[in-house]
């Protein structure tokens, strides 16, 4: 079984098998391999639980290579846009929801606000390749950015302010749990209802030390992994980093 994991592995490294890419029949495979079938499959199932792999049950389904995942770097307050451009990816998203609207209690305590104080509501799904990799819902104070509704939505959020207000990210603070995605939030990411996202919420400060926004983004889970950096420890031991990520679903 072993045997039959690393070849497969190396033919994913190696780019024989794509992204994407349908394996193909078990007993084929298994053929080619050298295995029988139920060697295959305790193959499969480990590079399924690395993320190498996924398999789609029911008629039209199969097991198919996986996707690298994005890696989103919690050390550095960067936009979705520049983290995807960093990893190759070309960065798109759709504004599904723009408004001035009265801030609730969690968002005027975050902002600095009074609840009921007018704040500019952008929604939206980050793209990664012309796929849905993020749902985002973000807040700012209308009066620091006055007419930003009538400013082009669909690049990054963090250029705009900076070019347009003078205003860039300098500190936020990330709040990080897993979420089931509910009906909606699934027909909006393209996932399955259930299946766990990654939900951050997000206060993020300007230079001045003044909070500016105040935003709520789900990731895809199977398509997200975050990167964590540690500090040293008292006995002058740490981590170089490590990872954040949701099992394959």
């Amino acid at each position: 079984m072993a045997e039959a994991r690393r070849r497969l592995q190396e033919m994913i490294t190696s780019g024989r098998l794509r992204p994407g890419q349908r394996l193909g029949a078990e007993r084929a495979l298994a053929a080619d391999l050298g295995v029988s079938r139920a060697t295959l499959r305790q193959a499969l199932s480990l590079l399924e639980q690395q993320g190498a792999v996924r398999r789609v049950p029911g008629r039209g389904g199969g097991t198919f290579v996986g996707r690298p995942k994005i890696e989103r770097d919690l050390s550095s307050v960067a936009g979705v846009p520049a983290l995807l451009r960093d990893q190759g990816y070309t960065a798109g998203s759709r504004v599904v929801g723009a408004a001035i609207v009265g801030a609730d209690e969690p968002t005027a305590a975050a902002l600095s606000l009074q609840p009921g104080e007018l704040v500019t509501e952008i929604v939206r799904i980050r793209l990664a390749d012309g796929e849905p990799i993020s749902l985002e819902n973000a807040r700012f104070p209308a009066l620091r950015f006055p007419g930003l509704l009538e400013l082009p939505l669909g690049g990054s959020i963090y250029e705009l302010l900076a070019a347009r207000y003078g205003v860039r990210p300098a500190e936020a603070v990330e709040r990080i749990e897993a979420v089931p995605a509910t009906d909606t939030q699934a027909a909006v990411l393209g996932v399955a209802p259930g299946v766990p996202l990654l939900s951050v919420t997000r206060t993020a400060s300007a230079e001045d030390g003044t909070p500016f926004e105040f935003s709520h983004d789900l990731f895809r889970g199977d398509r997200t992994a975050f990167l964590v950096r540690s500090s040293g420890t008292a006995a002058g031991h740490g981590e170089r980093g490590r990872l954040i990520h949701l099992p394959p679903t």
